[in-house]
């Protein structure tokens, strides 16, 4: 009867073990990927939203430009000496802002 009981203990406690490692596991996880992966969302959102005319940009292309004219989504970029060189894009490809 004791055999029975031991090994129903030892069984038990295997499980909260598994669960511990579990939980530092997904902490572990938590902040090696998923909070740095939401503090460079936060950042790109606050460089996009405050986005102005005449600001040097660098595009996810490789590009750099000169933003003439900003919509909801859509940034009117002016690329090189050119005036008749201006491109339509989404924000979401500019990669680093440099005020003017």
């Amino acid at each position: 009867m004791s055999i029975l009981l031991t090994e129903g203990a030892s069984g038990s406690s295997s499980i909260l073990l598994l669960i511990g490692y579990i939980v530092i596991f997904g902490g572990i996880m938590y902040f090696m990927v998923f909070r740095p992966q939401k503090k460079e969302q936060n950042r790109v959102a606050a460089m996009l939203s405050e986005l102005e005319t005449g600001d040097s940009v660098l595009t996810s292309s490789g590009f750099y430009g000169v933003v003439i004219d900003i919509q909801d989504d859509t940034v009117i970029v002016e690329f090189g000496n050119n005036k008749n060189c201006r491109i339509p894009m989404q924000k979401s490809a500019i990669t680093q802002v440099e005020k003017s």
